[in-house]
C-alpha cells in the first residue's frame, strides 16, 4: 500500500489546480463544469485515504477501479472545457457548443473505459448497458438529436422558427430540447428528437429581412397601372416596410368579382409580421379612398346594393360654407366658392403624411374634419396644430413654391385639396382676385412670423405687388 500516499498527493494537487482555474476564470461554463472535476477529485482523494487506512477486503479491486475512473473523468472533463473555452471571456465558441464539448468528454471517457480499464469493467459492462438502455432511451435519443442539431446548425439562439405547428423565437437549446418563445409570450419546449423529424423554417436565415405579402381585390373598372400606383404609395407610407429590398406590386389573378393584386414587401423582424400587415392593409385602404378606387364587395349571393354617390349636395354645401369662413376666399362670391368646393376630398389616416417639407406642390388644403400636426426640419420640430376649418399650403397653390413644412394627420383627417387648375379660371375671370389673394397670403406670413411659426414661404421684404406678380406668372395669367 506504499503507492496510496502518492495518489493522495496527486489528487490534492489536481484539486488545487482545478480550484485555481475556477477562481481565475470568468467563463460561466468553465466554472460550472469544473465543479464536477473538483467533486470527482475530492472523491478520489477520500477513496484513496479510505483504502490506505483499512485492511484489504474483497471489494478493494472494484473500489480501485472506481478510483481510477473518477480520476480519469475529472481530468478529461477539466482539460476539455479549459481547452475549448476562453478562460477570461464569458462566451462559448460557435464551432464547439457546450453540447458538443459534453459529447467529447463522454467519448474520451468511453475510450479510456474500453482500452485502459477493460479487464476491470467486463463483469459490470453487460448490466450497465441494460440499465442505461432502458432508463435513458428517450434521453439518449434527444441527446444525439441535439448533437446533430448543434453540428449542422440549422438555427441559432435568437432565430425565429416554424417547426411543425409551432412558431417562435429560439430561447435556448439544451441536450434534451429546444425552447421557443411564441408571439403570445408562451414558452414551448420541443424535444430534440421531435425537431429532427420535422421540417424547420428559419425566418432569420440566411438574412434577417423577411418578405411578406398582402392580397387585395380591386374593381375591374380600375386600370392596373392606377391600382399598382395606389398600392405602391401605400407601401411607401407604411413605417415597417423596408426600402431595401424594395417592395413591389404584381397582378395576381382575375378573380370572380375583382382583379387581385399582391403587395410584396420586406420587414426587419418576422416577430412583427402581423403589425406590418396591418400597417400595409390600412395604408392601402386610405390610398384607395383618396383615389376613389373601389374594393369590390364579394359576390356570393344576389343582393340589392345602393351605390353611394361620391358627392352629395349636403357635403358640397358644407364645403362651400367652410370656404366662406376663410379669409383667403372672403372676396369670392357664392358661385366662385362653389366652383372651388368641387375639388377633391382626401382622407388620411392617423400619423399619415399629407405633405412633406421640400416637396413640390401646386395645391392647398382645407381641413374639413380632424386635426393636423405641422413640423419643420431639422429635428422635426412641431410648430403648430391646425383643426377643422383651417388651411395650409396656400403659397404652393399661388406660386408653386416647395412645401415649407411637413404636415401629418392626427387621427383620421379629411381635407379638401384645391389645385392651381381650380383657381386659374376664377383668376382669369376676376383679375382683382390676384391682388386680394396676395394681400391675405402676405398678412398670414407676417402673422406666422410673429408667433414664431416656421412656415415662412415668401422672401424677406416681399411686397403685395411683387407677390401678386409671382402669382400671375405661376397661374399664367396676363
Amino acid at each position: 500500500m506504499q503507492h496510496f500516499p502518492g495518489h493522495v498527493v496527486l489528487g490534492i494537487l489536481l484539486t488545487g489546480v482545478a480550484v485555481g482555474l475556477r477562481a481565475a476564470s470568468t467563463n460561466r461554463l468553465i466554472r460550472r463544469r469544473l465543479w464536477l472535476s473538483i467533486a470527482l477529485l475530492v472523491g478520489y482523494v477520500l477513496l484513496n485515504l479510505t483504502l490506505a487506512w483499512t485492511a484489504t477486503t474483497a471489494i478493494e479491486p472494484r473500489l480501485r477501479s472506481f478510483e481510477h475512473l473518477a480520476l480519469a473523468l475529472a481530468v478529461i472533463n477539466g482539460l476539455v472545457f479549459v481547452a475549448f473555452n476562453p478562460l477570461r471571456a464569458d462566451r462559448v465558441p460557435e464551432h464547439f457548443p457546450s453540447i458538443l464539448q459534453d459529447t467529447i468528454v463522454v467519448g474520451l471517457f468511453l475510450v479510456v473505459m474500453t482500452f485502459v480499464f477493460e479487464e476491470k469493467l467486463l463483469t459490470t459492462s453487460a448490466v450497465g448497458a441494460v440499465v442505461i438502455g432502458f432508463a435513458l432511451q428517450d434521453t439518449l435519443g434527444n441527446a444525439f438529436s441535439g448533437l446533430a442539431i448543434q453540428i449542422e446548425k440549422p438555427f441559432h439562439v435568437g432565430d425565429w422558427l416554424q417547426i411543425g405547428g409551432f412558431e417562435g423565437r429560439v430561447h435556448e437549446v439544451t441536450w434534451r430540447a429546444a425552447k421557443l418563445r411564441t408571439k403570445t409570450g408562451n414558452l414551448v419546449v420541443l424535444p430534440n428528437n421531435l425537431i429532427s423529424k420535422e421540417a424547420i423554417t428559419n425566418f432569420s436565415e440566411p438574412a434577417i429581412p423577411t418578405r411578406l405579402h398582402v392580397d387585395v381585390g380591386v374593381s375591374y373598372l380600375c386600370a392596373p397601372n392606377e391600382a399598382k400606383a395606389a398600392i405602391q404609395e401605400a407601401l411607401d407610407r407604411a413605417p415597417s416596410v423596408l426600402r431595401s429590398p424594395a417592395p413591389d406590386v404584381v397582378l395576381l389573378d382575375f378573380g370572380d368579382s375583382a382583379i387581385v393584386y399582391r403587395a410584396r414587401f420586406w420587414i426587419a423582424d418576422f416577430e412583427r409580421d402581423e403589425p406590418a400587415r396591418d400597417e400595409v392593409r390600412s395604408a392601402i385602404f386610405y390610398s384607395f379612398r383618396r383615389r376613389q378606387i373601389e374594393i369590390p364587395w364579394p359576390i356570393r349571393v344576389n343582393y340589392a346594393r345602393q351605390d353611394r354617390p361620391d358627392d352629395t349636395p349636403d357635403r358640397h354645401r358644407g364645403r362651400v360654407e367652410t370656404l366662406a369662413r376663410l379669409d383667403i376666399f372672403a372676396m369670392l362670391d357664392e358661385d366662385q366658392r362653389a366652383a372651388l368646393a368641387a375639388g377633391r376630398e382626401r382622407v388620411y389616416a392617423d400619423r399619415e403624411t399629407i405633405v412633406r417639407q421640400g416637396d413640390t406642390g401646386r395645391s392647398m388644403f382645407v381641413i374639413l374634419d380632424g386635426e393636423v400636426r405641422i413640423t419643420v426640419d431639422p429635428g422635426h420640430r412641431e410648430v403648430a396644430r391646425l383643426g377643422r376649418g383651417a388651411y395650409f399650403g396656400e403659397m404652393s397653390l399661388l406660386t408653386g413654391d416647395p412645401r415649407s413644412a411637413t404636415v401629418a394627420a392626427l387621427g383620421d383627417c379629411t381635407v379638401l385639396e384645391i389645385a392651381d387648375r381650380d383657381l386659374r379660371p376664377l383668376a382669369e375671370a376676376r383679375p382683382a382676385i390676384i391682388e386680394r389673394l396676395g394681400e391675405v397670403a402676405l398678412a398670414r406670413r407676417k402673422g406666422l412670423e410673429a408667433t414664431r411659426d416656421s412656415l415662412v414661404i415668401a422672401g424677406p421684404g416681399e411686397t403685395t405687388v411683387s407677390l401678386a406678380a409671382r402669382i400671375r406668372r405661376f397661374l399664367r395669367i396676363r
